[in-house]
């Protein structure tokens, strides 16, 4: 039996305790102890190192420290969590997910599409999370979580036709690739200023409250995110509200070229959810199952108290940023192999569904080669597909459109026709 310690208020410390605690840092993580850490695959487990901790197998993976309130949620074996049928339609997603980031990478590199972003090495975030919701759950998500309405349904063609920006894009076509949204999947549009999707959670998940819906919001975020105003702001909100929120931190090491060590001086982001009086769990990021357990424990909690949640999970985004940036300038090329080989969350899932009997070679063979055919034949889709006319960039913001948006698109429309090599010919004018 696997348990979690979900922590809540702390006793207030003061002075030379205040200051000890202040400086701590994620580099410090020897302070963490792990609940009855597990050993397998031949790790080593003692703690002392965030190596160490991602390192932590069997099911009882969640890590706490300090004194304080805390709420214990006992969990058995994982097949009692997992079934044959979600343990399989995980991987297969988590798989899926990492072909999709591998082809549409590649097709910026050609020049096909103008941005995109990976989720490597955060797959079982993604995936993981999603499958512990259910869908009248609300997403507001970062920019790195397409793997939760991938999970939820958003088809290959339609993640194609979002990224080449063609008529059948919901966004028609001005949003950025990656920007995803759905709202048949209760998924809001991805945006990417850092951390403004948090309150407007806050506020999804009050309504929710309000209408007394058996539901609650989740909103993603990043370690560089917990600096923003907004992140304060909204578990402010959330705890004196007492709102079903999830606030759910990707801990990756990273915020593009800045990492943790000079983020915060705090000890993560879970010590800021207890500041809040939000009881709060740090988890191992690259575990699919203990991801999947502790988003479904705390979906349960949210709802059934009417309380926000705090989950930390520790990862490493073992790509670069996007396609924008070159990680190798700013971390070891050794550091970035570690990860992707010995801590990669697809292969290390892959091995406990392979232990239940459930996944073999073929069926890796047979996924992995349907995937590749299908996304390619998407693309060529999306990309012989026409783009939005010119008239969408003033539509969908007013309703009835003012004189002076009609002065700018009579005023582009005279431009366009004067230098018309200066604009792309596939854009209906």
């Amino acid at each position: 039996m696997a348990m979690m310690i979900w922590l809540g208020m702390r006793p207030r410390l003061q002075g030379a305790q205040f200051g000890k605690r202040i400086m701590g840092s994620l580099q410090t993580i020897k302070k963490i102890q792990p609940l009855d850490p597990v050993q397998r695959d031949g790790e080593d487990c003692s703690s002392g190192s965030l190596r160490n901790l991602m390192a932590l197998g069997g099911f009882k993976r969640f890590m706490s420290f300090g004194a304080g309130e805390s709420v214990a949620v006992q969990y058995d074996k994982p097949s009692d969590q997992v079934t044959r049928e979600l343990g399989v339609k995980m991987y297969s997603q988590m798989v899926t997910l990492q072909i999709m980031d591998a082809i549409f990478y590649e097709a910026q590199r050609q020049g096909r599409i103008s941005f995109y972003l990976t989720c490597n090495g955060e797959e079982a975030i993604n995936i993981a999370s999603a499958a512990a919701l259910t869908n009248d759950d609300i997403v507001f998500p970062q920019y790195r979580e397409h793997g939760v309405i991938l999970w939820r349904g958003f088809t290959l063609q339609e993640f194609a036709n979002q990224n080449f920006g063609n008529k059948s894009d919901y966004g028609k076509g001005r949003q950025m690739p990656i920007h995803y949204g759905s709202d048949r999947l209760k998924y809001f549009t991805v945006s990417s200023p850092i951390a403004t999707q948090l309150p407007q959670a806050v506020g999804a998940a009050y309504s929710l409250k309000m209408d007394k819906k058996n539901a609650c919001s989740i909103t993603y975020f990043g370690d560089g995110g917990t600096s923003q105003g907004d992140f304060h702001a909204a578990l402010n909100f959330a705890a004196v509200m007492e709102v079903p929120v999830i606030f759910f931190c990707r801990n990756n090491g990273w915020a593009i070229s800045t990492p943790t060590s000079e983020q915060f001086r705090s000890d993560g982001a879970v010590i800021k959810g207890q500041a809040y009086g939000i009881r709060s769990i740090r988890i191992d990021g690259n575990d699919a199952l203990a991801v999947y357990c502790a988003v479904h424990a705390a979906r349960e909690m949210a709802i059934r108290e009417n309380r926000p949640i705090l989950i930390e999970a520790l990862t490493y985004r073992a790509g670069h940023h996007s396609t924008s940036d070159d990680s190798t300038k700013y971390r070891s090329v050794d550091e970035i192999e570690h990860w992707r080989t010995a801590r990669d969350p697809v292969s290390r899932y892959r091995k406990w569904v392979e232990s239940n009997g459930w996944w073999n070679d073929d069926a890796e063979s047979e996924l992995r080669n349907n995937v590749r055919k299908e996304l390619l034949q998407c693309i060529q889709v999306a990309e012989r597909s026409p783009k939005p006319p010119l008239s969408e960039l003033f539509t969908d913001v007013y309703d009835t459109v003012p004189s002076n948006l009609r002065e700018q698109e009579k005023s582009l429309r005279e431009t366009i026709k004067k230098h018309p090599a200066d604009y792309p010919a596939d854009v209906p004018v």
